[in-house]
């Protein structure tokens, strides 16, 4: 059952695929924004796991992302995202994102709760319109 106030914390350490040398965000061997971002969805993901009906799933809708400091390869990142408003079947978080050495991000996310099979059909028919 989803209720404001569910928090998640996801732990990764950053790796050479994590770059953004290798993202392509930059010329550097640091923590990608993009590589950030996906953190963040996924720990909004893993908190509304198994609390949405049978049949429904969440998909990203908007993403207000600070990157405000980096972080090197080899050294660890928590993201810890709340929970924080339920407007129907829009779902926002808050999220924070931090290195052994502080904090290095801060997002507001929001995701929308669908129907799985409904929303991948009109997807893949919307790529034939396009074949």
């Amino acid at each position: 059952m989803l209720e404001t106030g569910l928090t998640t914390q996801l732990e990764r350490f950053v790796g050479e695929n994590d770059t953004a040398r290798v993202r392509g965000s930059g010329s550097l061997d640091v923590f990608a924004t993009p590589a950030l971002a996906e953190l963040v969805e996924a720990c909004c993901c893993a908190c509304i796991e198994g609390k949405l009906e049978a049949g429904e799933t969440s998909v990203g809708s908007r993403l207000d992302l600070q990157h405000v400091a980096p972080t090197p390869v080899g050294m660890r990142v928590t993201c810890t995202c709340e929970l924080v408003e339920i407007d129907g079947r829009v779902l926002s978080f808050d999220v924070q994102a931090s290195d052994e050495c502080g904090l290095i991000g801060q997002a507001h996310h929001t995701r929308a709760v669908v129907q799985a099979e409904r929303f991948q059909s009109k997807t893949d028919a919307k790529g034939q319109v396009v074949s």
